[in-house]
Formats: structure tokens, sequence, C-alpha cells
């Protein structure tokens, strides 16, 4: 069997089994195979060949220095800047647009000599719980290309469930990084606010996204995170607080770690099969040594209305300065206001547009005080229940989604597709981390188990979902094979 996870692929090429450039062409190679699903929007050819060279001649030249990164193949989501490759954010209206620089993110990844393989398919500007909101067009999840793969980060979390790349990335604004990863099967981390640099992510709410990996095991995860986490002068949002060392807690198991279960969290809503998986899952953390008990967070069910008005207003200031003059989609009009008008008009998509209108309204005068003030107060005392509920307990254990993977085009109703983030939203309007790791199935679809921890306790969210993933192997679980797929990771 090839190997698949970062650890495997790593061993491998420092035995000189294979190389960067021959990993890189397999997972080349297996991303194409995917093409009915949609995952990827464009590869990274030049980036990718320069990378493997890079990576080659320091496992050769210097295999000391090499980190755990070195020579491994990945593809990150098509909101983050890298110099040279274009970059939509899913919106035709950026169309043709190439950053004169790199990310942060994805700068360290490329220190770390990661190899970027292909740009991820994802809701328009991130904004969607499907992967059908892309000017693209959608994604297929693996495990019945019927369905969705969950979104913003859809196209990231399926190339990893199909094997494609051992390890990619994606951001979390409300949920886009943990749902798509319960829909896909797959661990999927979003680290609390400010432990990733922003810098070279094209915002869609900026107090509350965050660039985060996905891979099969929280082991790949945690090394991902590794690299890419620390402080960043050039994001003004990012945390000087020091990175806790995630692999001295990665060992130690759950035993004497009291788990909190959100009442709110475990009620009405939860479909019989998650709820099933996620009860299971509890009773296995309680048998590794882990004390379970009930805490309440009763400012959730505002949760979603708040986030809905703060992150429409944060889009609508970001997604101003998109107006066709100086990159991107443009439409030529006798005046000025009139090619504003067209490029924005045919730029962006019906979800965009929605929440353009939303956020604008809730920032006009006369209503900034009845609807963005009051969220703005109702986002301090979610955060502050959470804090509440981490004086009791280690972490919270919940579902990530309170359903599997829907078929494409059954939520068509824009309020129907919101509460699909209805259990991870909070997490950002806290900026809490938190992780979705694979616990079960329900009709033959994947449940993920959700680890939210309080601020900058990263390693501990990180801790438990690792030792829930040591005790069980629904991480392994593949999809169902697609006809003709190959893959260099499994």
């Amino acid at each position: 069997m090839t190997p698949r996870t970062v650890a495997e692929l790593g061993a491998s090429l420092r035995r000189g089994e294979t190389s960067p450039a021959e990993l890189a062409a397999a997972s080349r190679g297996a991303l194409e195979s995917l093409a009915p699903l949609h995952p990827v929007l464009r590869y990274t050819d030049e980036l990718t060949e320069r990378q493997a060279a890079r990576a080659a001649r320091t496992l050769a030249e210097a295999p000391e220095t090499a980190g755990p990164l070195c020579g491994i193949p990945f593809a990150y989501k098509d909101v983050l800047c890298v110099e040279g490759v274009e970059t939509t954010a899913g919106s035709r209206i950026l169309q043709g647009y190439v950053p004169p620089y790199t990310g942060t993110a994805v700068g360290r990844l490329l220190d770390a000599g990661a190899v970027p393989v292909a740009v991820t398919n994802c809701d328009e500007f991130a904004m969607g719980s499907s992967n059908e909101n892309s000017a693209f067009g959608p994604v297929g999840n693996p495990w019945d290309p019927s369905r969705v793969p969950g979104g913003s980060s859809g196209g990231s979390a399926a190339v990893v469930a199909a094997g494609a790349v051992p390890f990619s990335l994606g951001t979390d604004t409300g949920g886009s990084i943990r749902q798509p990863a319960s829909f896909c099967g797959v661990a999927g981390f979003k680290p609390t606010y400010g432990r990733v640099s922003r810098y070279g992510l094209i915002a869609f709410a900026s107090s509350l996204d965050q660039i985060g990996p996905f891979a099969r095991s929280v082991d790949d995860v945690a090394r991902v995170f590794t690299a890419m986490a620390g402080h960043d002068p050039r994001d003004s949002t990012s945390s000087p607080t020091e990175v806790e060392p995630v692999d001295e807690q990665l060992e130690r198991g759950v035993a004497g770690l009291r788990l909190g279960v959100p009442h709110e969290y475990m009620t009405e809503g939860l479909e019989p099969g998650v709820r099933t998986a996620v009860e299971s899952a509890l009773a296995l953390l309680e048998k590794l040594g882990a004390t379970l008990e009930e805490v309440s967070l009763p400012s959730t069910p505002a949760a979603l209305s708040t986030y809905y008005i703060i992150a429409p207003a944060e889009c609508s200031a970001n997604l101003a300065r998109m107006d066709g003059v100086r990159f991107g989609f443009h439409v030529d009009r006798p005046s000025l206001t009139d090619s504003y008008l067209e490029t924005r008009g045919q730029g962006f998509g019906p979800e965009v547009k929605r929440r353009v209108m939303l956020g604008t309204y809730a920032l006009s005068s006369g209503y900034y005080d009845a609807y963005y003030r009051k969220a703005q107060k109702v986002r301090t005392l979610i955060a502050e229940e959470f804090d509440r509920a981490f004086e009791k307990v280690d972490a919270l254990v919940c579902p990530t989604s309170p359903i599997v993977a829907f078929p494409k085009g059954e939520r068509s109703d824009p309020l129907s597709m919101y509460l699909c983030d209805v259990l991870t939203l909070p997490v950002n309007l806290a900026g809490l981390p938190g992780i979705s790791v694979p616990c079960g199935l329900s009709e033959g679809l994947p449940v993920g188990l959700q680890v939210i921890g309080p601020r900058f306790q990263d390693a501990r969210v990180l801790r438990v979902a690792h030792a829930y993933q040591g005790a069980t192997a629904w991480h392994e679980a593949p999809p169902p094979p697609a006809p003709g797929a190959g893959s260099p990771t499994s």
C-alpha cells in the first residue's frame, strides 16, 4: 500500500523511495481523476515544479533541516493569495487577478518545503454551506457525488477525503472548515482567531475569518497547524501570544479531562443517525477516562441571527473594493457609476449580493443601533457564556453539524441553508478553536464530532481529537471508490 499520511510520506522521501516531484505528479494525476466532482479550479504547475526541486535539494543536501512537511504535496482554497497564481475567491469578479505577493499561511508552508499542487473550488467569497455558490460550478461529495461536500471549503475537504492530497487548506468564518470536514469524513481544524495570520486571505468577515487545515488524521492537522501558527506583524489581528507546543500535549490522552456537552447542541434538530453517532463517541471518550458534564450556552438560539448581521456587515465593507477598476472583471460603461453597477451586478453571484445587501442595510443610518450594535452585544454574551463554561470544563464536545451531507439543490431556501451552520458559527463569534473529526456513519454518510476549546488552547483541542481518533478507525474509512480514480496517498 502506498503511504498516505504526512509522516509515512515523509519517511518514504527520506528513504529515497520516492521524490517530491513524483509525489506531486501522483497527486496531480489523482486530482485530475476527480474532475467529475469539480473540486479543483486550477493547477499550480510552475510553482509545483519550483517547490518540488527546492524540497529535493533540502532532502539531498541538508536532510537534518528538513521538517515533516518537506516534499509533501497539498492543495489550498481559492481565497488564499499566492504570488503568480490566479486567485478568484470562486467569483467571476476576480477572474484574471494574479496576486503580486504570497499570504503568510501559505508562505510558511512553502518555507517548510511543502509542495502546492492545486487551487480548490469554494463558495464565492467563502459565502455558503454547500459549495453550490461557486461561480465556476458546484463540487460533489466523494462519498456520494449527488450530494454536497459542505461549504465554503468544500473543494479542500473533498480532495483530502478522496485521498488525492494528504492535506489541504481552507478557511472558516462560520463553520466553513468544520462542516465540510464533517460532511466528507475528514479532520478539519479552525484555530483560535488570531493564531494563524490572515495576511493574504481575501476577506469575507474580518473579525471571524480564520485559516486552517484539512487532513485524514489529527496528527497531520497538528503538523500543518504548527508550521502556519504564530504572530505576523503584517496582520494587525494576529496575536502575539506564544504558540503552545502541540506535540507536548498530543499524546496525553483524555484521562482526567472534564468534557462539557452543551445542552443546546444536543436537543431538537439533530438527525437520529447523527445523534446516535455522537452519543457513541461521547461514551467512548468517557471510557477513555474523561468526565462528561452537561453545560448550558443559553444564548445559542440567538447566535444564528447575530452571525447573519455581523458577517454580512463586514462582507459589505470588505467587498466594496471589488469595483473592477484596478483588477478583475470589468464592464465598461460611459459613466463611472454605471461601470461600477454593471461590474458588480454581473460579477457577483446571488448569495454574495444577498449578503452585501443585508450587511449594507444593517450598517445604514437609522438601523445601525437596532441591528449591528445589538448584534455585537449579543456576540459578547455568547463569548462570555463560553468563558463561564470553560471555568467548569476543559473542552466541549458536541456534533459538528445537525445533519449529514444533503443532495445538491435540496436547500434552495437561504434560511434552511444558513441553519446548517447552527452548531459551528458560535465558535467563530467567540474566536475559539474547534475541530471536527469523523465519528461514525448515518445512512452511509460521515458524521462529525466537534471539539471546542478555550481561546489559545488549540493544543488541548487537538489532544482530545487525537485521543478519540486513537481509539477509533472512522478517519481511516475511505469513501466508495470512483471509477478510474487513483491516489498517491491511499
